[in-house]
C-alpha cells in the first residue's frame, strides 16, 4: 500500500522541480522519500563547479597499459632479455562522465527498454542548486529545459565532437548504458531538420544532438539562507516549478538539553519545536523574512531522554547543549544576529559577576578557562528566547 503511495506522489511533480525553503525544511529528505527505490544519480552544486564537472570532460587518469619489449643484443649476439610485453600503469586521457551525461544516457536506456508507454523515470538530483553559477555550469544545456507538450526538449541542441563520441560510444558498449533497441521518437520534435542528413531518433542515437527525454527528472534544492551566493536569473527560474517546504512540526518530539522552569515551576527540558517556533519569530521581527529561520530538521538529537532511552531500538530524541551551541547558537550568530539590528537588546544582554551589563557575545557560551560549554549562560538566553514576546503580544 506504500510503495503505490509513493509512486503516486512521484508522478504528481514536475520534471524539473526546485524544492526551496528554509534550511532543516526537509528539502533533501522529501526527495528521498519519493525517489525511494528509484534510479538516482545525485551531485552538489558549489562554487567551483562548472559546465566540466556537470557533464563531463577528459581527464588524465592512470591505467595499467600493455608496452612492447624490446631484446637487449650484446656484441655477441646474446638476448639479455626476451621478446614480449609488459604491463605498466601510465597515465592516459579519458572521457570521464559526470553526473547530468550519466542521467541522460541512463534516462535513454530506460526509454528505449520500456515495456509500455510509460518508461522507467530517471532523476538526476542537484543539491544546493545556488550555490553555483547556474549560467556557466548549465551552458547550452539551458535550452534543453524548455520541454513541450510530451514532455520532451523543445529544441535540440548541437553536442561538441568530445561529448558526441562518449555518447555514441556508450550506447554502443557500455555496459550500463548499451541500447538492445534502436531510439525512436520521430514524432516528438516537429518539422526537425537534421544538419547531418539524418532522423531525429538517429542524430541522438550517434551523440550529434542532445534531446531530454519524457523520463528523465531535474529536481534540485534552494537553501533560502544562502539565496545570496549566486543569484538565479529570471529566465533560468522560469523552466521550473517551484515547491515551498514550509517550516512545520515533524512530530519528533524532540527536547533540547537545556532545562528552564515550565508554569508550574517544574525544571524540563526546553521542546525543540517550542524553541523553533518562538526564535523564529525573533528571526522574522528582525529580518522581516522567513529566509534565516530554521526548520525542524536543522538540528538532529544525539542523545536519547531517560525515557526514550528505556525503550528498545529507539532513536535519539535529545539534543545535547554542546550540539545546540555549535550548531543552533553559532548559526544564529554568525549567519543572523551579526547582519540585523534588532531593538530588543535585553535578549542579547547578561549580567556579569560585579552585576554590571555586558553585550552576549558567541564566545560567552564557553567557559572562560576552557573550551567546554557553559552551561548556565546558555540555559539564561534560552530562557529569554522562550520568554520573549511579540510587541503586540506585550500590548495585550
Amino acid at each position: 500500500m506504500r510503495q503505490e503511495k509513493e509512486e503516486h506522489h512521484s508522478l504528481s511533480y514536475s520534471l524539473q522541480e526546485i524544492f526551496y525553503g528554509a534550511p532543516g525544511t526537509g528539502k533533501s529528505h522529501e526527495i528521498k522519500i519519493v525517489t525511494k527505490g528509484k534510479s538516482v544519480i545525485r551531485t552538489t552544486f558549489h562554487p567551483d563547479s562548472d559546465y566540466s564537472t556537470f557533464v563531463g570532460a577528459y581527464k588524465p587518469t592512470m591505467e595499467d597499459t600493455e608496452t612492447m619489449v624490446v631484446p637487449v643484443v650484446v656484441n655477441n649476439g646474446i638476448s639479455l632479455q626476451e621478446k614480449g610485453t609488459i604491463v605498466e600503469k601510465r597515465i592516459v586521457y579519458k572521457f570521464i562522465m559526470q553526473a547530468f551525461l550519466k542521467a541522460y544516457l541512463g534516462a535513454w536506456k530506460k526509454y528505449t527498454d520500456r515495456k509500455s508507454d510509460e518508461a522507467e523515470p530517471q532523476f538526476l538530483v542537484i543539491e544546493e542548486i545556488n550555490r553555483g553559477n547556474c549560467a556557466q555550469i548549465f551552458g547550452d544545456l539551458f535550452q534543453l529545459l524548455d520541454r513541450n507538450d510530451e514532455h520532451f526538449s523543445e529544441y535540440p541542441i548541437e553536442s561538441d565532437t568530445d561529448l558526441q563520441k562518449e555518447i555514441e560510444r556508450a550506447f554502443k558498449e557500455h555496459k550500463n548504458y548499451k541500447l538492445e533497441h534502436d531510439i525512436d521518437v520521430e514524432d516528438v520534435i516537429e518539422d526537425y531538420t537534421s544538419n547531418y542528413d539524418a532522423t531525429l531518433s538517429e542524430d541522438i542515437q550517434h551523440g550529434r544532438v542532445l534531446l531530454l527525454p519524457s523520463n528523465l527528472y531535474i529536481w534540485a534544492t534552494m537553501n533560502t539562507s544562502d539565496q545570496s551566493l549566486f543569484p538565479i536569473d529570471s529566465a533560468f527560474k522560469r523552466r521550473w516549478e517551484w515547491k515551498y517546504m514550509k517550516i512545520k512540526n515533524e512530530g519528533k518530539e524532540w527536547k533540547i538539553d537545556v532545562r528552564i522552569k515550565d508554569a508550574d515551576g517544574v525544571e524540563k527540558p526546553v521542546d525543540w519545536w517550542d524553541f523553533i517556533r518562538k526564535v523564529n519569530d525573533i528571526i522574522a521581527s528582525m529580518t522581516s523574512s522567513a529566509d534565516k529561520q530554521l526548520g525542524y530538521f536543522f538540528c538532529k538529537p544525539d542523545k536519547k531522554t531517560p525515557e526514550r532511552a528505556e525503550l528498545p531500538n529507539s532513536e535519539n530524541d535529545l539534543i545535547s547543549v554542546d550540539t545546540f551551541v555549535s550548531k543552533v547558537l553559532f548559526y544564529l550568530w554568525n549567519d543572523v544576529f551579526k547582519d540585523y539590528g534588532f531593538d530588543d537588546a535585553s535578549l542579547f544582554q547578561y549580567k556579569d559577576n560585579e552585576g554590571n551589563v555586558q553585550d552576549l557575545t558567541f564566545p560567552d557560551f564557553y567557559k572562560e578557562d576552557s573550551n567546554d560549554v557553559n552551561p548556565e549562560m546558555v540555559t539564561d538566553f534560552v530562557q529569554k528566547v522562550m520568554n520573549w514576546k511579540k510587541k503586540e503580544e506585550e500590548k495585550n
